[in-house]
């Protein structure tokens, strides 16, 4: 890494136990910085140590409430004033996605707000994980690196060494993902199609292709109160599914998706740490991501190829 400017990686408050893993496998220490919250809930961010001239990383996923954004942006604000050379938001779980265009009228497109506040606020470059629209890169006028977990989870199904693995997605929006799964194993591709009469409630579901006789691994980005994945297990499972696991990219878990999970017919669901996940369900696991975020931030910073690191 170069001397003229060194790389110092800092955290915010709920994204410390992901940076602390990052920094270990960067063999660097974590920056010391200070946040101050009043008791109103209002806070403040100050760095304690000098960051004149170096490359400033800035590890914190923007999960719901809003403190982990708004904290974020304090820190952008921060590092600019005190002249960082460059400031790169590393942003695991990029928040306010779902969000993404005008699916009808007088609605707002949160994904574009945040990625105008993050600009205006001053980054020089997003590193972010599985955005749960592609489409959001180009709300960026600056560089965006988009990870994929596949990365981590594809050596994981491989290690499980199931017979009759097939690849299946709990709606069809999360085709184009399942289907790059299902290819890269060579293993049939199952859908689900699902209607929603409001959000976060499945109305009905019904399965397009075989389960019968096979091991399922359902595959989507994000689990928010987990009612299609676990709707989608146990229909398969009546449909004659010999197992049925679940891999999501980021642990949103609402309530109550831990309890859903735990009573549902999955024999696992498989997240990466980009959320940190403290409820207690037997049925969950997670996959860090530290050492694929760690060697990102090498190659951004030594200006090498990202793309040549990815799997699918």
């Amino acid at each position: 890494m170069s001397e003229k400017a060194p790389v110092m990686v800092f955290s915010g408050t709920n994204s410390r136990y992901l940076a602390e893993k990052i920094c270990a496998s960067l063999d660097c220490p974590l920056g010391k910085m200070n946040i101050t919250h009043f008791a109103d809930g209002e806070f403040a961010v100050s760095y304690e140590e000098s960051i004149r001239g170096a490359h400033v990383f800035l590890v914190q996923s923007t999960f719901p409430n809003s403190d982990n954004l708004m904290e974020l942006l304090l820190m952008i604000d921060a590092a600019k004033r005190a002249s960082a050379k460059s400031v790169v938001a590393v942003i695991p779980y990029f928040g306010w996605a779902r969000q993404d265009r005008k699916d009808k009228p007088r609605v707002s497109i949160g994904a574009k707000l945040v990625a105008d506040l993050l600009s205006v606020a001053g980054i020089d470059r997003l590193i972010t994980m599985d955005l749960h629209a592609d489409q959001i890169q180009g709300f960026f006028n600056i560089p965006v690196d988009h990870l994929y977990a596949s990365a981590v989870f594809l050596p994981y199904i491989e290690s499980l060494k199931l017979k009759d693995l097939v690849i299946a997605t709990p709606d069809v929006g999360g085709s184009k993902r399942a289907s790059t799964f299902s290819k890269y194993l060579g293993v049939p591709l199952v859908l689900c199609n699902k209607s929603r009469e409001k959000a976060n409630e499945v109305a009905s579901m019904q399965i397009i292709g075989d389960v019968t006789d096979k091991n399922v691994v359902l595959v989507d980005d994000i689990v928010d109160t987990a009612g299609t994945i676990t709707k989608a297990a146990n229909i398969m499972l009546e449909a004659g599914a010999k197992s049925v696991r679940a891999i999501a990219s980021h642990c949103v878990m609402s309530d109550p998706a831990s309890f859903r999970v735990q009573e549902s017919a999955l024999t696992e669901i498989v997240f990466t740490d980009s959320i940190p996940y403290s409820k207690k369900c037997a049925k969950v696991k997670q996959l860090s991501i530290a050492d694929m975020f760690a060697e990102t931030i090498k190659r951004v910073v030594n200006n090498e190829s990202i793309s040549s690191q990815y799997i699918i």
